[in-house]
C-alpha cells in the first residue's frame, strides 16, 4: 500500500471531486456545504428584514437602512462583530443572540463535516481491493 501525502495538488484534486461529487464521500460533504451555505443565506436575508423592522426607527439605533442592516447582520453571521452600535431594542438584541449562535453553530457543523469526510477518505484510503 503506497502513502499519499497531502500536497497542494492532491489538496486541489480533492477540491475538484467535491465540487463533482466523484464519491458518495465527496458527494455527502458537497451536501453539507451547500445546505450550510444555503440556510445561512436565508438566515441573511431574514435577519437583514428584522433587525431593519426591530431597530430600524428606535432611537439610538444605527440601523438608518436596509443596506447598513444587511451589513451588521452579514458582519454578526462572518465575525460575529462589527463596529456599528449594538442593537437598541430588546427583540434586536434577541435576534443579535439567534445570529450569533447560528454563526457558531454552523462553523461547528461545517469542521464536523470536514473531520467526517477526511475520516471517510482515510478509511477509503486503507480498504482493501476486494472491499471497495
Amino acid at each position: 500500500m503506497t502513502t499519499v501525502r497531502p500536497t497542494v495538488s492532491h489538496m486541489t484534486r480533492e477540491a475538484r471531486m467535491v465540487v463533482r461529487g466523484s464519491t458518495v464521500t465527496h458527494q455527502f460533504l458537497r451536501a453539507r456545504l451547500t445546505l450550510l451555505v444555503g440556510l445561512t443565506l436565508v438566515v441573511d436575508a431574514v435577519g437583514t428584514a428584522l433587525m431593519y423592522w426591530f431597530e430600524g426607527g428606535a432611537r439610538g439605533s444605527d440601523f438608518d437602512d436596509l443596506g447598513g442592516a444587511l451589513f451588521w447582520v452579514t458582519a454578526q453571521l462572518t465575525t460575529v462583530s462589527s463596529q456599528m452600535a449594538n442593537p437598541v431594542t430588546t427583540p434586536g438584541r434577541v435576534l443579535d443572540i439567534l445570529l450569533d449562535v447560528w454563526s457558531i453553530s454552523v462553523v461547528a457543523t461545517a469542521a464536523g463535516s470536514f473531520a467526517a469526510f477526511f475520516h471517510a477518505r482515510h478509511l477509503e484510503g486503507h480498504a482493501q481491493p476486494e472491499q471497495l
